[in-house]
C-alpha cells in the first residue's frame, strides 16, 4: 500500500517552519495595540477629570446660590405669614408668630444639607486627583451628593432653590452615568 509506504519514519522530510518573524511581528503588533489602548485610557482619563471638575465648580456655585437665598427664603416666608394674618383679619400673637417661624426654620432648615453637599464636592474635587482606582468611591460620592440634592428639593420653600435642587440633581445624574464607564 503506497499511503503505508509514505507514513515509514524518514521516506517523507519535511522542512520544519520558521516562525520566529512572524511570532516577532505579532509581539509587536500586541504591543502596539496595548499602548494605544493605554493611551486612549490616559486621554479618557483626563477628559472625565475636566467633567467631573467642572460639573464639582457648577454644583459648588450653585450651593452658594442656594445659601444666599436662605435669608431671603425665611424672610418672605415671615413677610406671607404676616399678610396672611391680616388678609383674615386675625391679629395674631408675636410670641405665635415666632414659633410659627422656629418650626418653619426647622422644617426648611437646609444649612446641613448644605455643608454635607459642599463636603461631598470636596472630597470628588480631592478623588479625582487621586493615583489609584477611584471608581467605586466616586459611585459612592454620587450616591451622597445625590441623596442631598433630594433633601435640599424635598425641603425647599421657594421656586429657585427647588430650579437650584433640580439643577444639581442634572449635573449629579451626568456625572453618574460618567462613573459607571469607570466603575
Amino acid at each position: 500500500d503506497p499511503l503505508r509506504l509514505l507514513a515509514w519514519p524518514g521516506v517523507i522530510v519535511e522542512e520544519k517552519a520558521d516562525y520566529s518573524p512572524l511570532h516577532d511581528k505579532i509581539v509587536g503588533l500586541f504591543d502596539q495595540a496595548l499602548e494605544s489602548f493605554e493611551q486612549s485610557r490616559v486621554r479618557e482619563g483626563s477628559r472625565l477629570i475636566n467633567v467631573f471638575s467642572e460639573s464639582g465648580a457648577e454644583l459648588l456655585k450653585l450651593v452658594d446660590q442656594v445659601r444666599a437665598r436662605l435669608p431671603m427664603v425665611r424672610t418672605a416666608w415671615l413677610e406671607r405669614l404676616k399678610a396672611r394674618c391680616e388678609e383674615l383679619k386675625v391679629d395674631a400673637d408675636p410670641s405665635r408668630l415666632e414659633q410659627e417661624m422656629a418650626i418653619m426654620a426647622q422644617r426648611s432648615d437646609v444649612d446641613e444639607e448644605m455643608q454635607r453637599l459642599s463636603s461631598h464636592i470636596e472630597e470628588l474635587l480631592l478623588t479625582i486627583e487621586r493615583s489609584d482606582p477611584i471608581g467605586r468611591r466616586l459611585d459612592f460620592l454620587m450616591q451622597e451628593l445625590n441623596r442631598e440634592a433630594n433633601t435640599l428639593s424635598s425641603k425647599s420653600q421657594d421656586a429657585e432653590m427647588t430650579r437650584c435642587a433640580v439643577d444639581m440633581k442634572v449635573l449629579i445624574e451626568q456625572m453618574r452615568e460618567q462613573v459607571q464607564n469607570i466603575v
